[in-house]
C-alpha cells in the first residue's frame, strides 16, 4: 500500500511502524528488533527503510513521505537529538526536530522529549502517549500514569504537562528478580492475583518495611517452601504498592488515566484499588497513535498557513 504518512515509535529496543491513511486510520504495521540503543547515528536511516521501504514510492516520486517518529530515536547520541521541552507546556511541542536523509522519498520529524528542572527529570516517548489523551479527552484535567520500566506519573491541566515524577519500579524489579539474592526465588513468569494485592497492599500501607520484606521472599523460600510464582507476584506487589504509595500526591483526589499494556496497567488498576482510587485504562499502541496522528495534524496545518508542503 501507499500510506499518505507514516507514524514511527522508536523504542530502545525496538522500533513500530504504522502506514497511516489520510484519516489518520493505521492501514499496516510492522517492527523489527533495531531499537534506538542497538543502532550507531548513521544507521538510523538504513533501519528505519528496511522496516517500511516497501511503503515509500519509488525514488522518482515528487512528493516525499512525512514520517512522524516519537521516542528515543530523538535521544542525545541517537539519530537526531531533539531538545527536550521544559514543563510547564503542551505534551507535544510545536516544533519537531527534522532530520535530513539521503534518500528523498523521507520527510522525518523526530517529537521532542519533555524535560523538568526540579525535582530533575525527563521522559521521551510517553509525551506522546499523553498528547494522544489529550487528543481524545482535551479538556481532561488530572494525572496520566504509564507504567513501565520506568513508570511516569504526569499531572495535566489545561491541555498541558504541569510537572511528573519518574519511577524506576520496573528496571528494579527486572534486577532483582534476575541479578539479586532473590534470583533464586522468583519465577521467570507466572502470576498470582491473590498474593500480588496482599503485597502490594502491605507496600502501601508501610512503604518503609518493603526492603525487609524483600529479603524475606528469600527467607521464606528456604524455610516455608514458598512457590517462585508467588514470589514474583509479591515482589511486584511490594514495588508497586510502595511506588503508589510514593506518588500519592499525584493521585489523591484526582481523576486517573493508567496508559500501558494491558496486563502491568491492569496490576496499577487494582494495587490503585486498595487505596480507593478507581482508575481507568486506555491503551498505550491507541494513545501513540493519537499522538502521533496529532502532530502530524499541527505540522500539517502550519505547513498551510506558511503556504508550503510540510
Amino acid at each position: 500500500m501507499t500510506p499518505d504518512w507514516i507514524a514511527v515509535d522508536w523504542g530502545s529496543s525496538n522500533l513500530r511502524a504504522w502506514a497511516m491513511d489520510a484519516d489518520s486510520r493505521p492501514r499496516a504495521e510492522t517492527s523489527a528488533p533495531t531499537g534506538a540503543s542497538t543502532l550507531a547515528p548513521g544507521a538510523f536511516e538504513a533501519a528505519l527503510l528496511a522496516a517500511i521501504g516497501p511503503w515509500l514510492g519509488d525514488r522518482k516520486s515528487t512528493r516525499p513521505t512525512d514520517v512522524i517518529v516519537c521516542g528515543m530515536a530523538g535521544a542525545r547520541g541517537a539519530w537526531v537529538e531533539a531538545p527536550y521541552a521544559a514543563v510547564p507546556c503542551p505534551p507535544s511541542p510545536a516544533s519537531p526536530a527534522r532530520v535530513a536523509t539521503a534518500d528523498p522519498r523521507l520527510a522525518v520529524r523526530i517529537l521532542p522529549g519533555l524535560s523538568q528542572l526540579d525535582p530533575a527529570d525527563v521522559m521521551r516517548g510517553e509525551e506522546t502517549q499523553i498528547a494522544g489523551l489529550l487528543a481524545r479527552e482535551p479538556r481532561f484535567d488530572g494525572v496520566a500514569c504509564l507504567p513501565g520500566t520506568h513508570t511516569k506519573w504526569a499531572h495535566l491541566s489545561a491541555g498541558e504537562v504541569v510537572s511528573f515524577a519518574s519511577y524506576m519500579t520496573g528496571e528494579i524489579f527486572a534486577l532483582l528478580a534476575t541479578q539479586s539474592v532473590l534470583r533464586r526465588t522468583v519465577a521467570p513468569d507466572g502470576w498470582d492475583e491473590a498474593a500480588f494485592l496482599a503485597a502490594a497492599e502491605e507496600g502501601l500501607a508501610r512503604p518503609e518495611r518493603v526492603p525487609a520484606r524483600l529479603f524475606g521472599l528469600r527467607a521464606g523460600a528456604l524455610v516455608a517452601s514458598l512457590d517462585p510464582t508467588l514470589a514474583r507476584a509479591r515482589l511486584s506487589g511490594l514495588l508497586i504498592g510502595a511506588e503508589i504509595a510514593a506518588a500519592r500526591p499525584y493521585w489523591l483526589g484526582r481523576d486517573v488515566v493508567l496508559i500501558g499494556a494491558p496486563a502491568i496497567a491492569g496490576a496499577y488498576r487494582g494495587a490503585l484499588g486498595l487505596a480507593g482510587l478507581d482508575a481507568r485504562v486506555a491503551d498505550a499502541t491507541a494513545m501513540t497513535l493519537a499522538g502521533l496522528a496529532a502532530a502530524h495534524a499541527a505540522i500539517a496545518v502550519r505547513a498551510a498557513s506558511n503556504g508550503a508542503h510540510p
